[in-house]
């Protein structure tokens, strides 16, 4: 009971985002076929009382009945239409939830046998490598490992290619994927106080004053710009003074605005938002991992040359630097370890005091000798 009580632990703290994406994508994708639907059943509602108001008018022709029942039969069919192409979606989402649930229950049973849940871990280290990768923009990498792996089930990269266009679109200087992006999430944006829009429109304002199109990018400006609230005044002001400065200014404060590393800082700010949008953590949980398990094993005597152990990871050469930042962990008992097979000293493999003072394991010695 225990272990599966544990296991569960580990999958609330390691699997959020497994369940949370799709959840988040089926919810998305209800709200906006309500939406949809509510849209058009006004339209049919409207239709119906046009053919209403002609069935009442002793007026009306024939020809007027037939053009009011086909403009009703119109309206129904495009309802049909898009309560069928809703449903389709929001099927593919569910099918995506159960999934991920049904890969997920036999782990957390703690009733299965040592190689099933081998088996198990090396797919959710293959999870974990293709999150890692679509959260680093290696698009590429994760599709070709998600797909050797057949994990495209179990892994966001349908949501990471929408972010793979926006970013490429921010990357060659175009602006309207990641606008477009913003308008379908725009409710959402608002709720978590997003500035994205506001800080693309603002460069789209510049590189219209790069072009030298200054009247088209004080059009713009009134157009897109004047609603950006008290926090992003500031923001504002400085780029307006950009309509008395050319470029190439040497001026540090404009010249900082012109710079085109601001196209990066915005790929990184939707990249932030969009993690945001799922409700995900900046990090990848193999960052979080990683970090967990070096800063368990992490001792001050991993960053003493003499000191080090040949088998702990802290203190190889790759992962090193990796735990520099890290805090050590609390060991409430000392181990002793040989210095020369970098084995634990105990009862059997004692250890053994030197003339010199040092002391080694017996196993190690005897080999030596």
């Amino acid at each position: 009971y225990k272990m599966a009580a544990g296991m569960r632990d580990e999958v609330t703290a390691l699997e959020h985002s497994t369940l949370k994406v799709p959840y988040e994508l089926l919810n998305k994708k209800f709200r906006t076929i309500q939406k949809l639907v509510d849209k058009e059943v006004s339209h049919v509602s409207s239709s119906l009382s046009d053919l209403t108001t002609c069935t009442d008018n002793t007026l009306s022709t024939n020809e007027d009945m037939i053009t009011s029942i086909d403009g009703v039969a119109q309206r129904i069919n495009i309802l049909k239409r898009k309560v069928e192409e809703g449903l389709e979606d929001e099927l593919e989402c569910s099918r995506l939830c159960k999934s991920r649930i049904d890969h997920l229950k036999p782990y957390t049973s703690g009733e299965q046998s040592d190689g099933v849940m081998t088996a198990w871990r090396k797919i959710r280290l293959d999870r974990m490598l293709v999150d890692h990768f679509l959260r680093e923009g290696h698009y590429s990498t994760a599709i070709s490992l998600a797909n050797a792996s057949d994990l495209i089930d179990l892994v966001d990269v349908n949501v990471f290619q929408l972010c793979q266009r926006v970013e490429e679109g921010l990357k060659s200087h175009n602006t309207g994927p990641c606008l477009a992006w913003c308008h379908d999430n725009r409710s959402k944006l608002r709720r978590l106080k997003s500035s994205l829009e506001y800080r693309v429109r603002l460069q789209d304002f510049i590189e219209l004053i790069r072009q030298e199109r200054r009247l088209d990018a004080v059009k713009y400006a009134k157009k897109h710009l004047s609603n950006g609230g008290e926090e992003l005044l500031e923001d504002l002001k400085s780029a307006m003074a950009l309509l008395a400065f050319s470029p190439d200014t040497n001026c540090k404060k404009y010249k900082r605005l012109f710079s085109l590393k601001r196209w990066e800082e915005l790929i990184i700010q939707f990249r932030t938002e969009n993690l945001a949008l799922y409700q995900l953590n900046n990090q990848s949980v193999l960052t979080a991992t990683l970090q967990a398990g070096l800063s368990a094993l992490k001792t001050p005597l991993c960053y003493k040359q003499m000191e080090q152990n040949l088998q702990c990871p802290v203190c190889s050469t790759l992962f090193n630097e990796l735990a520099s930042a890290l805090p050590y962990s609390h060991s409430s008992q000392s181990y002793l370890i040989c210095r020369i097979s970098g084995e634990p000293m105990n009862e059997h493999n004692p250890p053994m005091l030197l003339p010199n003072g040092y002391v080694y394991g017996e196993q190690a010695l005897l080999k030596l000798s």
